[in-house]
């Protein structure tokens, strides 16, 4: 069964890889082949990393295998975050019975799709390709390994990358993809309720915000976001036991959690308490950088957060406000989802290892931005230039 499992998520990838090809010029077509490649390499890289016995997927893999349908699908249908995951996951390593390989395998599959679909909304939406030192920015910033090494093993990380890369994709074409809107919010509802609040929360505001639809189809719509944002609240406060909405429940919650986190990771922990808000926004965003190697993966992340900064840098010197009120309904959430999820989470994360997961939920849509801010600027330089 692993061997076919293995077979079948390998075919699938690439079948998904052709059909998105069919729709892109011919000359970007070998990136997602790259892509596809990256993804694979990351994700062997991941099983050998976390095949020891610890960490959450061996936990997931392993939850799993202990379940029985009886007991998996309570947990399935009402359960939410850690035991929703081991309600699904019953499916791979108890129902099939497959090892951890191949249920990585499964996991990678998920996180390429969602992949591609963030890579169709930077094709579609992002108007010009902008370089950086020379280099093509689209679609090299999609070869990124942390991207592709948080999005391929069993975990939350994964399930919320594609479901995210889903919900956002959806809302290119909101008639003929209201499913995929539906199911990337459920999916994303399960596996961190609060991470759903945001989702909603951000794009709502986002269609409000967006002068290229008419007022009343911003607010129906927006009206249906905000509504859809207060009937889960309760659910996603009992999730991150926050008893009420005020400032002193939400730093309490963001200490507590901080402490734990550095306290249960002592190996890439940072104190972050004390850190004013800007500096645990650069923390989140763009950490660790080469004084905070530890390791392998964190030469990597380092690399790739020195380059994002540098991209970020460049970003801030186009007038990266007026870009954002002209961009995109889609880049536009994306970009507030960021900044939400920037200013929320940064403050209850105390583990650079916790940081560069979580992040990377984010991290597309940081991405996106850079591109359509350096895109738009391209585009108004010419405009000037013909005036």
């Amino acid at each position: 069964m692993d061997i076919l499992v293995v077979i079948v998520t390998f075919v699938l990838s690439v079948a998904l890889a052709k059909q998105f090809a069919k729709t892109i010029q011919e000359c970007y077509q070998s990136s997602l082949w790259i892509m596809l490649g990256m993804h694979m390499l990351t994700t062997i890289g991941f099983y050998f990393v976390t095949n020891n016995g610890g960490g959450d997927a061996w936990g997931y893999w392993h939850a799993g295998r202990g379940l029985s349908w009886e007991t998996a699908m309570p947990l399935l249908s009402e359960a939410k975050g850690t035991y929703f995951m081991h309600g699904f996951n019953y499916f791979f390593s108890g129902f099939l019975g497959l090892g951890f390989f191949a249920n990585t395998c499964v996991y990678a599959f998920l996180g390429f799709w969602g992949m591609l679909y963030f890579y169709r909304i930077a094709y579609e939406q992002v108007p010009l390709n902008s370089r950086f030192q020379g280099l093509k920015l689209f679609p090299f910033l999609f070869y990124i390994p942390m991207l592709h090494f948080w999005s391929s093993g069993i975990g939350k990380d994964t399930l919320l990358f594609w479901s995210i890369g889903m919900f956002a994709y959806g809302l290119l074409n909101i008639p003929k993809r209201f499913l995929l809107i539906a199911f990337g919010f459920l999916f994303a509802y399960a596996v961190r309720p609060h991470v759903a609040f945001l989702l909603v929360a951000a794009f709502g505001t986002a269609y409000i915000l967006d002068g290229r639809t008419s007022m009343g189809k911003r607010l129906f719509l927006g009206a249906i976001m905000f509504a859809g944002a207060i009937v889960i609240l309760p659910t996603v406060m009992d999730y991150v036991k926050i008893e009420e909405i005020s400032v002193e429940s939400i730093e309490s919650y963001s200490d507590n959690k901080a402490g734990l986190l550095s306290r249960s990771h002592t190996g890439s922990s940072v104190d972050i308490s004390g850190y004013p808000p800007p500096l645990k926004w650069f923390t989140f965003l763009f950490r660790p950088l080469f004084f905070d190697i530890n390791g392998v993966p964190a030469l990597v992340a380092s690399f790739e957060n020195l380059l994002l900064l540098l991209i970020f840098f460049k970003v801030m010197r186009n007038k990266p406000v007026e870009a954002f009120r002209k961009a995109p309904f889609v880049i536009k959430g994306l970009t507030l989802f960021l900044i939400l999820g920037t200013v929320l989470m940064s403050g209850a994360l105390g583990n650079l290892g916790v940081m560069i997961r979580m992040r990377n939920m984010f991290l597309p849509g940081m991405m996106i931005y850079f591109l359509w801010v350096l895109s738009y600027a391209q585009v108004k330089g010419k405009s000037n230039v013909g005036s």
